[in-house]
């Protein structure tokens, strides 16, 4: 049912999401200051080609004050708005009954939006 479910989900607007981390990811990339949230915006952007299936899982880390400031500006600078994205998204699949479980993909990838650095789709 998974495989069904990111079959649809790619063709009706997946891939545009996973293009849009990507391509966002990659234009990032292109300063030097812009690498790290570079990184996790394509992978996030890998993980949303294929989100039936996967889980949203906390990533354990030693030196969480790094992680802490970078997750503060991925918040401030990118965060917000991808997550607010996710959640508009998400209201208006779930109006009808064939879109709730689209709906739920994008709750589910609402704190990996928010938070990159402490949170993984797997």
């Amino acid at each position: 049912m998974s495989c069904l479910g990111n079959i649809v989900w790619l063709i009706f607007g997946g891939f545009i999401v996973a293009a849009g981390y990507i391509i966002g990811g990659a234009l990032l990339c292109l300063t030097i200051i812009g690498i790290p949230f570079g990184i996790q915006s394509i992978k996030l952007g890998i993980a949303t080609l294929a989100p039936f299936g996967k889980e949203v899982t906390r990533v354990e880390r030693d030196n969480g004050f790094l992680f802490l400031v970078m997750d503060v500006i991925w918040i401030v600078l990118f965060g917000w708005e991808i997550a607010l994205a996710h959640l508009i998204s998400a209201f208006f699949l779930a109006i009808t009954i064939i879109g709730i479980p689209f709906a739920i993909q994008h709750v589910k990838l609402l704190p990996v939006a928010l938070f990159p650095y402490q949170y993984k789709l797997e």
